[in-house]
């Protein structure tokens, strides 16, 4: 399944961010990241990953809470939603 994971921090955390995010993107076995990008001001990045099993969401997030608030969203391509929206109208 995926999902679009946005993680946030504080400007305090900044240097404690590079520091770990060059050490790896610390993802899980069997977890794929597919892109990865960083909003200009700083502050706040966002990974699309798939994510073959639920718990493995939880494994990839808990090295990261103690300096940053994470978000874990669910998405589907959208030509998808759409189809199985039209399915559903039928």
């Amino acid at each position: 399944m995926l999902f679009m994971s946005i993680f946030t921090w504080e400007p305090e955390q900044r240097n404690e961010i590079i520091k770990r995010r060059m050490q790896g993107s610390a993802l899980p076995e069997g977890v794929k990241a597919i892109g990865e990008w960083v909003e200009l001001g700083g502050g706040r990045s966002f990974r699309l990953i798939d994510i073959p099993d639920a718990k493995l969401a939880l494994a990839g997030a808990l090295p990261w809470t103690d300096i940053g608030y994470l978000e874990m969203i669910p998405v589907m391509d959208s030509e998808e939603a759409v189809k199985l929206a039209a399915q559903g109208q039928q």
